[in-house]
């Protein structure tokens, strides 16, 4: 249900477009190649059941955790259209 000037399934391909992109983004960032023995930041031994789930790990569990906590995504489309979400 498209409304004003955009056509049948506007939405929908905008949602998927931008999931798209954020997949993409995600795979971009995933580490590659051999996994640290010590994580980069603190220095810490990498347990090696870690080092092979998580094929070119670079942190530890504690690091990597910090580090997303910090990350954040914000996407620039806002799909409620409320003028309160607008606000924000």
């Amino acid at each position: 249900m498209a409304g004003g000037w955009a056509r049948d399934g506007a939405e929908q391909e905008q949602i998927e477009s931008t999931l798209e992109d954020a997949v993409q983004r995600a795979r971009s960032e995933m580490p590659k190649g051999e996994s640290r023995r010590h994580c980069e930041e603190c220095d810490a031994v990498i347990p090696e059941a870690r080092r092979k789930a998580v094929p070119g790990v670079r942190l530890c569990i504690e690091c990597q955790s910090e580090r997303d906590r910090k990350k954040t995504s914000v996407s620039g489309y806002n799909r409620r259209g409320s003028k309160d979400s607008q606000l924000r």
